[in-house]
């Protein structure tokens, strides 16, 4: 497949693009984009997507949550299947990419790791089976993130809520109220060159357990988005994720 790369001078962008060049998934590189790119077209980098009308077919974004109205106008008026990978989105965003989905294949995960699809499955299933247990997720990440949580975290919260009735998220607990029973406490480090990791904790009193995933090289991530442009090749319009990948 050829592939279009949002962001290629972003840390994710820039490793979709080295797995591309290493022939991943046996994919190529149609386009980059970058507003580093010193000239449109050199080295297939363009300042903005719309700059490219080269041949694609599908495009892998890493971007900025702020960018996805114009990413999917693009791919949308270019019948363009799209994988997303940027986090960080609001309701009305997300409500973009959900419009765009009716039009074409859009694959969007708020993590691309086959691992933390794995770790979802464990936590709902725990959930179920422990209901009465106190649960609590922590989040690590790397001191340049800008979203808090991390949509990881609240990717598996989601997971949790949908065998916990009436489940509350309570982000980065304070103050002196007691917790709850429907609470599910989500906290976020940021420190240093961290890459990822998620933590869920379930204590009822007399036992504790742990699920933890730890990311160790953000080359996963960029693995997962590759995997899920191939998974995308030939599919109809409609929103898919991991689970659907898995």
């Amino acid at each position: 497949m050829r592939l279009i790369v949002t962001a290629c001078t972003g840390h994710m962008g820039a490793i979709v693009c080295d797995l591309i060049e290493q022939g991943f998934e046996n994919h190529s590189l149609a386009a980059k984009t970058s507003r580093q790119c010193e000239e449109n077209g050199v080295d297939r980098c363009y300042r903005n997507v719309n700059d490219f009308d080269g041949e694609a077919d599908c495009l892998v974004d890493f971007s900025n949550h702020e960018a996805i109205g114009e990413i999917l106008d693009y791919c949308v008026r270019r019948n363009l299947p799209a994988v997303i990978g940027t986090t960080g989105f609001t309701e009305e965003e997300m409500a973009l990419i959900q419009e765009a989905s009716k039009k074409i294949p859009l694959f969007q995960s708020a993590n691309m790791s086959v691992g933390i699809a794995l770790l979802r499955k464990l936590a709902k299933q725990t959930a179920a089976m422990f209901p009465d247990a106190d649960i609590e997720i922590v989040e690590k990440h790397h001191n340049r993130k800008l979203d808090a949580p991390s949509g990881t975290a609240l990717l598996l919260a989601d997971s949790i809520a949908e065998v916990r009735e009436n489940a509350v998220f309570v982000e980065g607990r304070s103050g002196h109220a007691k917790r709850t029973p429907e609470d599910i406490g989500i906290h976020a480090i940021r420190i240093g060159n961290e890459v990822g990791t998620h933590e869920i904790l379930f204590g009822n009193g007399n036992e504790t357990i742990t699920l933890k995933h730890e990311a160790e090289n953000r080359a996963l991530f960029a693995q997962g988005a590759l995997k899920a442009a191939s998974f995308l090749e030939g599919k109809e319009p409609g929103f898919y994720n991991m689970d659907d990948m898995v």
